[in-house]
């Protein structure tokens, strides 16, 4: 559901599922994430891009990761920005998802970045009519969080092909692992969804009790057994085990799922030379991962973490900032169009 303005000036654009993305949008986001990763380098990194610009972030779940990482990405694109936290609100006194939407509406936001426990709330709120501007999805329930498939996908293409080389490339022939409790992962179904669009080879291995009825049909293969899995593995993701979200017992105990499921130094071994390891975060450091392979150079997690800021960046800039790409063949670049705009007002000053 990623429409950049223009097309209809009247329609904002949306993202909700990493499933609305053709090839060429989600390289398109990719390109322009490398740019505001540059732009990261200077020394001064704030962008006039959206100066004037609202956006809100509505989350009615906890997140340190994902609202900071938008909260960081539009204050350097120059929005206004506003943290709305449903603790504490008027929606833990029993407010609808409408009436906080009609209220956001009516201070004037342009984008909404939602996180909720509901699956499908921030396609409700998109396609609802209660606001009319665009809306992220930073994670619904058990269904999506295509921001987060796009910062993965960010890490491995610069990793793998590199920054530069990268640009108007995608993941042709790349083959990721996601490991663990698919059950219940938005990021595992984003990054399936995504990976493939962009041509990666995707493998799930996880407990049969953790593998989500349907999964037949998901554009991916689907395995029980890590260790048949990890030879043939460019980048192994591991998947936090979400005990908050599960009502009844889909392993046997911790230290059984952790020696059938979990990345330790000799299963690292085993891996390629140069293979990467991957984890959306929070880690439960010695169940799923261990420490010494969460801290190894192989490891992404931090720069998965930098990279979800630049990636956030640029779905705000073409969602909000316009309908010309940021990364052009034939015009000056936006982050060399911004340098020119700020040069220029300081010597006016």
């Amino acid at each position: 559901m990623l429409r950049l303005p223009g097309a209809n000036p009247r329609t904002p654009g949306h993202l909700i599922s990493a499933a609305d993305l053709s090839r060429d949008d989600a390289v398109l986001i990719l390109d322009t994430a490398e740019e505001m990763a540059r732009v990261a380098d200077r020394p001064i990194k704030k962008l006039p891009t959206l100066r004037g610009r609202t956006v809100v972030n509505l989350f009615f779940e906890d997140s340190t990761r994902t609202r900071t990482s938008f909260e960081v990405a539009a204050k350097r694109l120059s929005a206004d920005v506003i943290n709305f936290s449903a603790k504490g609100s008027s929606v833990s006194k029993g407010e609808s998802l409408k009436d906080t939407a009609l209220t956001l509406e009516a201070m004037g936001a342009d984008a909404v970045v939602i996180r909720h426990g509901a699956s499908g709330a921030p396609y409700r709120l998109a396609t609802s009519g209660w606001i009319d501007g665009a809306v992220v999805n930073a994670g619904d329930g058990t269904h999506e969080h295509p921001t987060q498939a796009l910062l993965d996908a960010f890490t491995l293409r610069r990793r793998i092909v590199g920054a530069d080389a990268g640009l108007g490339r995608d993941l042709e022939g790349v083959r990721v692992t996601i490991v663990g409790d698919v059950l219940h992962s938005r990021v595992a179904r984003s990054n399936v969804l995504l990976l493939h669009t962009l041509g990666a080879k995707v493998t799930l291995v996880a407990p049969p009790t953790l593998v989500p009825v349907g999964v037949g049909a998901w554009p991916c293969d689907v395995s029980y057994d890590l260790d048949e899995a990890l030879p043939g593995s460019d980048a192994v993701m591991m998947l936090r085990v979400q005990r908050e979200r599960m009502n009844a017992a889909f392993f046997p105990t911790e230290r059984e799922y952790s020696r059938r499921y979990g990345l330790d130094a000799d299963r690292m071994d085993r891996m390629p030379d140069g293979a990467l390891v991957m984890h959306p975060g929070p880690m439960n450091r010695g169940m799923e991962i261990t420490a010494e392979v969460a801290d190894s150079p192989r490891a992404t997690i931090v720069e998965q973490v930098a990279n979800g800021v630049s990636i956030r960046m640029a779905v705000l800039y073409l969602l909000l900032g316009g309908n010309e790409p940021a990364v052009a063949q034939s015009r000056p670049s936006a982050a060399d169009t911004v340098t020119a705009s700020t040069s220029a007002t300081e010597e006016s000053k």
